[in-house]
Protein backbone atom coordinates (compact mmCIF):
# COMPACT_ATOMS: atom_id res chain seq x y z
CA UNK A 1 0.00 0.00 0.00
CA UNK A 2 2.85 2.41 0.78
CA UNK A 3 4.22 1.86 -2.74
CA UNK A 4 0.78 2.23 -4.30
CA UNK A 5 0.26 5.60 -2.59
CA UNK A 6 3.75 6.95 -3.24
CA UNK A 7 4.21 10.47 -4.64
CA UNK A 8 6.07 9.00 -7.61
CA UNK A 9 3.13 6.78 -8.53
CA UNK A 10 0.75 9.73 -8.19
CA UNK A 11 2.90 11.79 -10.57
CA UNK A 12 3.01 8.86 -12.97
CA UNK A 13 -0.80 8.74 -12.99
CA UNK A 14 -1.11 12.49 -13.55
CA UNK A 15 1.36 12.39 -16.42
CA UNK A 16 -0.59 9.59 -18.07
CA UNK A 17 -3.87 11.42 -17.47
CA UNK A 18 -2.51 14.60 -19.05
CA UNK A 19 -1.70 12.73 -22.27
CA UNK A 20 -5.11 11.04 -22.41
CA UNK A 21 -7.04 14.24 -21.65
CA UNK A 22 -5.07 16.12 -24.31
CA UNK A 23 -5.74 13.41 -26.91
CA UNK A 24 -9.33 12.44 -26.09
CA UNK A 25 -10.80 15.37 -24.17
CA UNK A 26 -12.54 14.94 -20.85
CA UNK A 27 -15.63 13.06 -22.01
CA UNK A 28 -13.67 10.81 -24.37
CA UNK A 29 -11.13 9.84 -21.73
CA UNK A 30 -11.79 6.70 -19.69
CA UNK A 31 -10.24 5.63 -16.42
CA UNK A 32 -9.24 2.35 -18.07
CA UNK A 33 -7.35 4.19 -20.81
CA UNK A 34 -5.72 6.52 -18.28
CA UNK A 35 -4.58 3.53 -16.20
CA UNK A 36 -3.13 1.90 -19.31
CA UNK A 37 -1.34 5.08 -20.41
CA UNK A 38 0.03 5.62 -16.90
CA UNK A 39 1.19 2.01 -16.62
CA UNK A 40 -0.85 1.20 -13.51
CA UNK A 41 -3.81 -1.01 -12.71
CA UNK A 42 -7.32 0.42 -12.42
CA UNK A 43 -7.23 -0.55 -8.75
CA UNK A 44 -4.14 1.57 -8.20
CA UNK A 45 -5.73 4.44 -10.10
CA UNK A 46 -8.81 4.34 -7.87
CA UNK A 47 -6.63 4.26 -4.76
CA UNK A 48 -5.69 7.82 -5.66
CA UNK A 49 -8.75 9.23 -7.38
CA UNK A 50 -12.34 8.17 -6.83
CA UNK A 51 -13.36 9.19 -10.34
CA UNK A 52 -12.46 11.01 -13.52
CA UNK A 53 -13.72 14.38 -12.27
CA UNK A 54 -11.42 14.26 -9.23
CA UNK A 55 -8.49 13.22 -11.42
CA UNK A 56 -9.13 15.99 -13.94
CA UNK A 57 -9.54 18.63 -11.21
CA UNK A 58 -6.26 17.58 -9.61
CA UNK A 59 -4.47 17.61 -12.96
CA UNK A 60 -5.76 21.12 -13.74
CA UNK A 61 -4.93 22.43 -10.26
CA UNK A 62 -1.36 21.17 -10.37
CA UNK A 63 -0.68 22.49 -13.88
CA UNK A 64 -2.10 25.90 -12.92
CA UNK A 65 -0.15 26.01 -9.66
CA UNK A 66 3.11 25.24 -11.45
CA UNK A 67 2.50 27.77 -14.20
CA UNK A 68 1.35 30.56 -11.90
CA UNK A 69 4.37 30.07 -9.64
CA UNK A 70 6.52 30.89 -12.66
CA UNK A 71 4.36 33.85 -13.74
CA UNK A 72 4.55 35.59 -10.36
CA UNK A 73 7.90 34.54 -8.93
CA UNK A 74 9.42 37.99 -9.61
CA UNK A 75 6.41 40.03 -8.51
CA UNK A 76 8.07 41.89 -5.63
CA UNK A 77 7.70 45.47 -4.41
CA UNK A 78 11.32 46.52 -4.82
CA UNK A 79 11.43 47.51 -8.47
CA UNK A 80 9.59 49.79 -10.84
CA UNK A 81 5.86 48.83 -10.97
CA UNK A 82 5.88 49.10 -14.77
CA UNK A 83 8.76 46.61 -15.02
CA UNK A 84 7.00 44.15 -12.69
CA UNK A 85 3.74 44.41 -14.64
CA UNK A 86 5.60 43.97 -17.89
CA UNK A 87 7.22 40.75 -16.67
CA UNK A 88 3.95 39.37 -15.29
CA UNK A 89 2.16 40.20 -18.53
CA UNK A 90 4.85 38.67 -20.72
CA UNK A 91 4.96 35.43 -18.74
CA UNK A 92 1.19 35.18 -18.51
CA UNK A 93 0.70 35.75 -22.23
CA UNK A 94 3.43 33.24 -23.10
CA UNK A 95 1.71 30.67 -20.87
CA UNK A 96 -1.75 31.28 -22.35
CA UNK A 97 -0.39 31.00 -25.90
CA UNK A 98 1.63 27.84 -25.25
CA UNK A 99 0.49 24.54 -26.75
CA UNK A 100 -0.30 23.22 -23.27
CA UNK A 101 -2.24 26.35 -22.33
CA UNK A 102 -4.30 26.32 -25.52
CA UNK A 103 -5.00 22.58 -25.23
CA UNK A 104 -6.29 22.90 -21.68
CA UNK A 105 -8.45 25.92 -22.51
CA UNK A 106 -10.02 24.26 -25.55
CA UNK A 107 -10.69 21.08 -23.59
CA UNK A 108 -12.41 22.94 -20.77
CA UNK A 109 -14.51 25.04 -23.17
CA UNK A 110 -15.55 21.93 -25.12
CA UNK A 111 -16.84 20.28 -21.93
CA UNK A 112 -18.16 23.34 -20.06
CA UNK A 113 -21.83 22.97 -21.03
CA UNK A 114 -22.02 19.30 -20.02
CA UNK A 115 -19.62 19.47 -17.08
CA UNK A 116 -19.81 22.97 -15.56
CA UNK A 117 -18.11 21.76 -12.39
CA UNK A 118 -14.94 21.15 -14.42
CA UNK A 119 -15.08 24.64 -15.91
CA UNK A 120 -15.39 26.06 -12.40
CA UNK A 121 -12.46 23.95 -11.21
CA UNK A 122 -10.34 25.35 -14.06
CA UNK A 123 -11.43 28.93 -13.36
CA UNK A 124 -10.73 28.70 -9.64
CA UNK A 125 -7.37 26.96 -10.10
CA UNK A 126 -6.13 29.28 -12.87
CA UNK A 127 -7.74 32.64 -13.70
CA UNK A 128 -9.21 33.25 -10.23
CA UNK A 129 -5.89 32.57 -8.52
CA UNK A 130 -4.03 34.79 -10.97
CA UNK A 131 -6.52 37.62 -10.42
CA UNK A 132 -6.27 37.19 -6.65
CA UNK A 133 -2.46 37.27 -6.67
CA UNK A 134 -2.24 40.33 -8.88
CA UNK A 135 -4.99 42.13 -6.96
CA UNK A 136 -3.03 41.67 -3.72
CA UNK A 137 0.09 42.99 -5.43
CA UNK A 138 -1.82 46.02 -6.73
CA UNK A 139 -3.31 46.64 -3.29
CA UNK A 140 0.13 46.68 -1.69
CA UNK A 141 1.54 48.94 -4.41
CA UNK A 142 -1.36 51.32 -3.77
CA UNK A 143 -0.72 51.22 -0.02
CA UNK A 144 2.90 52.20 -0.71
CA UNK A 145 1.78 55.11 -2.89
CA UNK A 146 3.23 53.70 -6.09
CA UNK A 147 -0.12 53.01 -7.79
CA UNK A 148 -3.66 54.34 -7.30
CA UNK A 149 -6.03 51.38 -7.64
CA UNK A 150 -9.45 51.67 -6.01
CA UNK A 151 -10.70 48.17 -6.98
CA UNK A 152 -7.67 45.84 -7.17
CA UNK A 153 -9.59 42.73 -8.24
CA UNK A 154 -11.32 44.53 -11.10
CA UNK A 155 -8.05 46.19 -12.16
CA UNK A 156 -6.19 42.85 -12.10
CA UNK A 157 -8.71 41.31 -14.46
CA UNK A 158 -8.52 44.39 -16.69
CA UNK A 159 -4.76 44.04 -16.93
CA UNK A 160 -4.86 40.38 -17.92
CA UNK A 161 -7.44 41.13 -20.61
CA UNK A 162 -5.39 44.03 -21.96
CA UNK A 163 -2.46 41.64 -22.32
CA UNK A 164 -4.55 39.36 -24.54
CA UNK A 165 -5.30 42.06 -27.11
CA UNK A 166 -4.99 41.00 -30.78
CA UNK A 167 -3.16 37.73 -30.12
CA UNK A 168 -5.11 35.39 -27.87
CA UNK A 169 -8.52 35.16 -29.53
CA UNK A 170 -7.00 34.79 -32.99
CA UNK A 171 -4.59 32.13 -31.74
CA UNK A 172 -7.40 30.18 -30.04
CA UNK A 173 -9.32 30.22 -33.32
CA UNK A 174 -6.24 29.05 -35.29
CA UNK A 175 -6.27 32.31 -37.25
CA UNK A 176 -2.74 33.15 -36.16
CA UNK A 177 0.53 31.27 -36.03
CA UNK A 178 2.57 31.22 -32.86
CA UNK A 179 3.48 34.87 -32.21
CA UNK A 180 7.11 35.85 -31.83
CA UNK A 181 8.61 37.15 -28.60
CA UNK A 182 8.71 40.61 -30.19
CA UNK A 183 4.97 40.50 -30.90
CA UNK A 184 4.24 39.39 -27.32
CA UNK A 185 6.40 42.18 -25.92
CA UNK A 186 4.70 44.76 -28.13
CA UNK A 187 1.25 43.78 -26.87
CA UNK A 188 2.34 43.67 -23.24
CA UNK A 189 4.16 47.01 -23.45
CA UNK A 190 1.00 48.61 -24.83
CA UNK A 191 -1.10 46.98 -22.10
CA UNK A 192 1.17 48.33 -19.37
CA UNK A 193 1.07 51.84 -20.84
CA UNK A 194 -2.73 51.85 -21.01
CA UNK A 195 -3.04 50.36 -17.52
CA UNK A 196 -0.71 52.92 -15.93
CA UNK A 197 -2.54 55.83 -17.55
CA UNK A 198 -5.50 54.85 -15.40
CA UNK A 199 -3.78 53.58 -12.27
CA UNK A 200 -0.26 54.97 -12.25
CA UNK A 201 1.23 57.57 -9.93
CA UNK A 202 3.22 60.18 -11.84
CA UNK A 203 6.54 59.47 -10.10
CA UNK A 204 6.36 55.81 -11.15
CA UNK A 205 5.00 56.04 -14.72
Amino acid sequence: MSDTLSPEKRDQILQGASRVFAADGYEGASMARIAQEAGVSKGTLYNYFDGKAALFSTYVAEVCQRNLAHVFDRADHDGDPAAVLREIGRRMLTMVLSDAGLTMYRMVIAEAAKFPILARAFFEAGPARAIDFLSRWLEEETRRGRLAVDDPSFAAEQFFNLCQTHLVLRRKLEMLADPSEAEIERVVDAAVRVFLRSYGVKAFT
